[in-house]
């Protein structure tokens, strides 16, 4: 296997990069007629062509560049060209459910691999696909004139392929022939299209139509694993022009002429969604036409890159290798929108949502597979991840920092060895800075060689072992007896299509499960629907620049919205390094769940030599300024592993658009606020990326938030313009009522923390009662899936005569529980108290401190049981001590 993950760049892969299992639809159409390799027509009246290419003895190893010129290659001896002119009437792409022309390439012996790309007359590549798949396939987007077709034998021997295209031609549904089911399912008719609706509990809906007439599952229950059972309680009635079915969540309508559906609100008159056309269906494809809202907006797609909201824009779900801004390769076929529903797509197959008006959505294959979840947006997200997988439960390490290189025989670097990775981490322990696991051979071809003696120095640095694989996970039980916690696949597990991805995820997940009592922790750079269960998914490997920092920030926010709990980038890149860049990239990353800095293949943008990425190569101020964030990671640990544990049951991730938790104020959606997001409900960080000390545009929602550096209050509804931030500063904002749990200042891993103190940073705010619940357990085994965890509530409420704080005891049990811990409570806002009370006793003046400067309190508790809750009361105000 090959794609060398972090050696060679990929092509670029056009924004409809299709996977492989286009091929089955592919090689359905029928061939009309041979084509010569020279040149080939697509018009009304040729529907089809095919052609045979040479017998190849060796291939290229490379890719397009490894191909001579055509005047140089005659007869294709070493690269096969073919040209492919596409005749078709204006518009003809307009509402065509596959949207170009299907190319596909297959060869006579599987075990070997032909590439395919596709160049437009201008000589720029408009379509490719150049994985490990057989078939190759891609879509050649609203084609119309002339391609040329080049297909590269990358690993062959006396090989040859056959090439395949076809104009896809449309279907719709006609009138309804026949109405039939009860008790929640509904199966309905219009001439040989067969459709299906299944009502199912919790609020959703199972829509299936086939114009052969039988319906099929291709993805069985690689995907959904479990289905859900049927709403049993639904009636039908006929209201003349259609057909209704009721639910207690929502009416069903059929229409009879022309077959169409729609949803409603249980009152049937408050539209859901509903269809304007009839479905449409092609050679390979299906699309559904819906009316779009006047202010509806879309959500989801899984990962897309530079994007969070799709109004008025055309989102690609498929198999795709560009890491840039544009790319998809982690997309779901998946949407949500605020009219009160999502929709995802049961399938393998690649798709092209465009929420213009009207919306329209289709897979590349000729059937309809959808469920459709009712709510509001975190109510779909949580219904929709109870269908796919909830996002996983990481270990606690797992949301420390990660550090990726290769160790063995490393060209880049020098003959290195494995146990080399220890002089790394001896750097993180020097430097003060947290390290929850490595990567020791991260690299196409990179080896490993003692394995148990390196686990075993990784976690004398309270660090865990983590290995990449290329290929293949068949040594992982070996591996994680000998020390192995972490697993990283890469994109030659997509090579056979997504469900070989998904399967790859679940099984490294399983394989650190099966053979240790460890959380497997997984991450993946392409992935599919139901990633989330296993995997933190990345957006793959991209070049340094203010660009990269900022498309990022609304990617990450975006792939909250398909319930990807752990979605992240390298951190300053993996081929780049700049020493500020670097710095504040790392900035902003602390407030993501799982952040990685992969090593040992960037050089610098100034000198171009070798650039190592560790966070204090670059010296002073920059080092510091990396460990300060580093630490406030570390500290804000268990906030985010509440979050953590928050999403494994609800769906929803930390990381989110300020969309989500304000629906109701449209400048969420506007231009200033998608450069910035939410971590957790409290935390608003609007990340510095450009060459500048001041950041503008920072949209504040309603409330009021606390600058987290100097304690300056603004109201919201605001936006900050000329915002002074300094390298040091990454512009962070804190919501009023905020409850943040907190390890002690100088963390530097969970493992050494100081168990018997927990520190809690408070914002009371001026009205109501603020209440938070921490999510406690051992960190690292799967007890808590049996119940092995505790839990604490607390709640602020200030008024008037001062500030009560009211600790809950500490709920339930697992390993390592402390009986007891001592309490700092740093209470932001107002004056000095007159005095500080415990259950009602006074603490001495020594117990407690007033900073007039950042309006800050700061308090100290003796040791208190932990099976006992208590109350702290800051009461005043008083003068200014």
């Amino acid at each position: 296997m090959r794609r060398l993950r972090h050696r060679v760049p990929w092509p670029a892969w056009i924004p409809l990069g299709l996977a492989s299992v286009l091929a089955a639809t592919a090689l359905a159409a029928p061939a009309r007629a041979a084509a010569p390799a020279a040149g080939a027509v697509l018009d009304p009246a040729h529907s089809s062509v095919s052609w045979q290419s040479p017998v190849y003895a060796k291939g290229t190893g490379g890719g397009p560049e490894t191909c001579p010129d055509a005047a140089a290659d005659p007869g294709g001896a070493v690269c096969a060209r073919s040209d492919l002119t596409v005749s078709v009437p204006d518009g003809y792409w307009d509402d065509n459910p596959e949207g170009g022309i299907p190319l596909s390439v297959t060869w006579q012996h599987p075990s070997d691999d032909f590439d395919l790309y596709v160049y437009d007359d201008h000589g720029k590549q408009v379509a490719s696909s150049a994985g490990t798949a057989d078939p190759e396939a891609t879509v050649i987007p609203r084609a119309s004139g002339t391609y040329h077709v080049l297909v590269v034998p990358y690993d062959v021997h006396d090989n040859s392929f056959t090439g395949t295209a076809y104009l896809p031609a449309t279907t719709d549904a006609g009138d309804l022939t026949s109405f039939s089911g009860g008790g929640g399912s509904y199966t309905v008719a219009a001439g040989r299209l067969t459709a299906r609706a299944d009502f199912l509990t919790g609020g959703r809906l199972r829509l299936q139509a086939d114009p052969s007439g039988a319906l099929s599952d291709p993805a069985g229950t690689a995907i959904v694993r479990e289905q859900p059972a049927l709403q049993r309680h639904t009636s039908s009635f006929d209201a003349g022009d259609y057909y209704g079915v009721r639910s207690p969540e929502a009416v069903l309508r059929v229409y009879k002429k022309p077959l169409r559906f729609g949803l409603y609100r249980p009152d049937n008159r408050t539209r859901i969604w509903q269809e304007d056309k009839p479905l449409r269906w092609s050679t390979g494809g299906m699309r559904q036409s819906l009316a779009r809202g006047a202010d509806e907006q879309f959500f989801g797609g899984g990962e897309q890159n530079g994007s969070f909201s799709h109004r008025g824009r055309t989102m690609y779900v498929a198999n795709s290798f560009d890491w840039n801004e544009g790319g998809y390769n982690n997309s779901q076929p998946f949407y949500l929108s605020s009219a009160g529903y999502g929709v995802f797509r049961n399938t393998f197959a690649p798709g092209v949502y465009t929420f213009g008006s009207p919306v329209t959505t289709g897979q590349q294959e000729r059937r309809l597979d959808a469920y459709y979840f009712l709510g509001d947006a975190k109510q779909v997200i949580g219904k929709y991840t109870a269908l796919v997988g909830r996002p996983f439960m990481p270990p606690v390490y797992g949301l420390e920092p990660g550090d990726s290189d290769c160790y063995l025989h490393n060209a880049n670097r020098g003959e290195r060895h494995t146990l080399d990775a220890l002089k790394i981490a001896d750097g993180y322990t020097e430097h003060r800075m947290p390290l929850g696991w490595m990567l020791v051979n991260d690299g196409y071809g990179c080896g490993y060689e003692n394995l148990e003696q390196t686990a075993g120095g990784l976690q004398d640095h309270h660090a865990q072992l983590g290995l990449w694989t290329q290929d293949g996970i068949d040594k992982l039980a070996g591996q994680v007896k000998a020390g192995q916690r972490v697993a990283k696949l890469d994109v030659a597990w997509v090579g056979n299509g997504y469900k070989f991805a998904l399967d790859a995820c679940d099984a490294a997940k399983k394989g650190i499960e099966d053979n240790s009592d460890a959380r497997g922790f997984v991450w993946l750079p392409v992935s599919w629907a139901g990633a989330q269960r296993c995997g933190v998914l990345w957006s793959g490997d991209q070049k340094l620049s203010w660009d990269y920092i900022r498309w990022q920030i609304p990617t990450y926010a975006g792939a909250t919205m398909s319930g990807i709990a752990y979605n992240t980038g390298d951190i300053g890149s993996i081929y780049r390094h700049d020493a500020e860049m670097y710095t504040r990239d790392l900035q902003w990353k602390a407030f993501l769940p799982a952040v990685m800095t992969m090593d040992g293949w960037a050089g610098d943008l100034t000198t171009g030599k070798p650039a190592d990425q560790q966070p204090w190569r670059d010296g002073e101020p920059y080092t510091s300024v990396n460990r300060t964030y580093l630490q406030l990671k570390e500290r804000l640990l268990p906030y985010m592993y509440t979050l953590s544990a928050q999403a494994a049951k609800t769906g929803v991730g930390a990381v989110r658009p300020l969309w989500l938790e304000y629906p109701d104020d449209p400048n969420t959606l506007g231009a200033q606020a998608k450069y910035e997001f939410l971590s957790g409900p409290d935390f608003l960080v609007a990340p510095v990326y450009q060459d500048s000390d001041t950041r503008d545009g920072i949209y504040l929602p309603k409330g009021t938030w606390t600058d987290y550096w100097t304690g300056r209050t603004y109201r919201g509804p605001a936006t900050l313009n000329g915002y002074h931030a300094p390298l040091d500063t990454l512009p962070l904002f804190v919501r009023e009522g905020a409850i943040v749990p907190m390890w002690p200042k100088g963390t530097t891993s969970w493992q050494t923390r100081d168990r018997h103190e927990l520190d809690w940073d408070l914002y009371p705010a001026a009205r109501g009662t603020g209440r938070y619940t921490l999510y406690e357990d051992d960190g690292v085994t799967r007890d808590f899936a049996g119940g092995a965890a505790a839990t604490q509530r607390v709640s602020v409420r200030a008024d008037a005569r001062g500030t009560t704080v009211t600790v809950g005891a500490s709920r339930g049990d697992y390993a390592g529980k402390p009986d007891a811990r001592t309490y700092r409570f740093t209470v932001h806002g107002g004056t000095a108290p007159a005095r500080v009370l415990l259950d009602g006793r006074r603490l001495p003046d020594s117990a407690w401190s007033y900073d007039a400067g950042t309006h800050v309190t700061t308090v100290d508790t003796p040791g208190l049981p932990l099976d006992r809750g208590f109350t702290l009361r800051l009461a005043g105000p008083g003068p200014s001590r």
